[in-house]
């Protein structure tokens, strides 16, 4: 089975390096945003839209003007892969999958993405116009080099991550089957009555980074001691960032490993944020990238991954008998059922549901389908395997 595989490795380039990847950074972001408002512009006055393709030829037009005779500075392979993602964010838009696309800021993470031209030799990496640099291979790389992605955080550290094609064997499905409640007060429970606490990380670094905060804004906006302050509030942020990654990377992983089925349920997350006294538990618990991270794991170790609906009352089904409970509070951590009278965890029991509404919808459709019954293990779950198999 061929899937493609990142390889992210941390580079250091030298003062002349970091001023030719800004020089990179800054001319690609120019032409994503002048392309993102012509784009707008275009379709207001005609109703009709530009293509990515159109937007690359008159790239090349607009490199002939004396006025912009300075983008030949960047290379133009990283200036037309940048088109490329705007004419991506758009399509995502337009299906419903992402929001509208926005401006880049110089603020912000910057990136840019080399589709050929690159090398690699053990110790550093070539990119063009840029040069040989620094770089901290920490591991051997596997499979085709395809494209090479280079990246500054907010705290000024630069990564290439290597995209390749690794051909592996086929997954094999064994192992058990799990319904996974997401939460709170316990970051997983598992349908076996596992738990995992959730690590807060976020809510751990929160001493440190209101003092980081508070220092920020006592300095001047733009001196040097602006940009320090700002550089070490950046730096502890990315440190959160990390240990949440490394967290949900070795949990994902482990769950792959020891099952062929993981269910979840479909949580409204945007949704749910929008309540401002569980907003920043949400967001230091990161389910979506959880949840993210357990697809593609899933698709290279061999485990199904399948969601129930947003509304299936996981919580409030009893997973005995059926019957469900009209008044459960959230603040409810178990329940005696009016039917048959045994006593929930609430959590493992919202587990148990989704784990059989799984199977249950798994079985019904392969029955419809062919009009006889099979084991729901050997069924290839609806919406399993979509995911894009690539490590960030």
């Amino acid at each position: 089975m061929l899937i493609k595989k990142s390889f992210k490795f941390r580079v250091y380039p030298n003062r002349e390096q970091q001023h030719g990847l800004t020089i990179q950074f800054g001319h690609s972001r120019f032409v994503y945003n002048h392309y993102r408002a012509l784009r707008e512009s275009y379709y207001q006055e005609t109703g009709k839209g530009l293509s990515g393709y159109d937007t690359i030829n008159l790239l090349t037009k607009l490199k002939k003007d004396h006025e912009f005779e300075w983008l030949k500075e960047a290379d133009s392979q990283v200036l037309q892969q940048k088109l490329k993602d705007l004419d991506t964010a758009y399509k995502n838009f337009f299906k419903g999958n992402a929001k509208y696309p926005n401006f880049k800021s110089k603020r912000n993470k910057q990136s840019i993405r080399y589709p050929q031209r690159f090398k690699l030799n053990g110790k550093k990496v070539y990119l063009p116009k840029v040069g040989w640099i620094n770089l901290k291979q920490h591991r051997p790389i596997e499979g085709k080099m395809k494209n090479c992605t280079v990246s500054r955080t907010k705290s000024g550290k630069y990564f290439v991550s290597i995209q390749c094609e690794v051909e592996i064997d086929e997954p094999k499905f064994e192992g058990a089957e799990v319904g996974i409640d997401l939460g709170l007060i316990d970051f997983i429970t598992c349908s076996n009555g596992e738990k995992v606490e959730p690590p807060k990380y976020l809510r751990k670094a929160e001493v440190k980074l209101k003092r980081l905060q508070r220092g920020l804004s006592r300095k001047i906006k733009g001196s040097n001691g602006f940009k320090k302050a700002k550089l070490k509030l950046a730096r502890q942020f990315e440190k959160v960032t990390n240990q949440r990654r490394d967290f949900h990377h070795k949990l994902s992983k482990m769950l792959v490993d020891a099952n062929k089925l993981l269910g979840f349920e479909n949580l409204n997350i945007a949704g749910m944020i929008k309540n401002h006294h569980i907003a920043k538990s949400i967001s230091d618990a990161g389910w979506a990238q959880f949840v993210q991270f357990c697809e593609y794991k899933g698709q290279w170790y061999g485990c199904y991954i399948e969601k129930v609906g947003r509304f299936f009352p996981s919580s409030k089904l009893c997973s005995e008998c059926g019957k469900k409970c009209q008044t459960l509070k959230l603040s409810t951590r178990e329940w005696a059922c009016m039917g048959c009278g045994v006593v929930h965890d609430r959590d493992r029991n919202a587990a148990v549901n989704i784990l059989n509404e799984i199977k249950h919808t798994a079985g019904t459709a392969e029955i419809n389908a062919d009009g006889e019954n099979v084991r729901p293990e050997t069924f290839v779950l609806a919406g399993s395997l979509k995911s894009e198999a690539s490590l960030l």
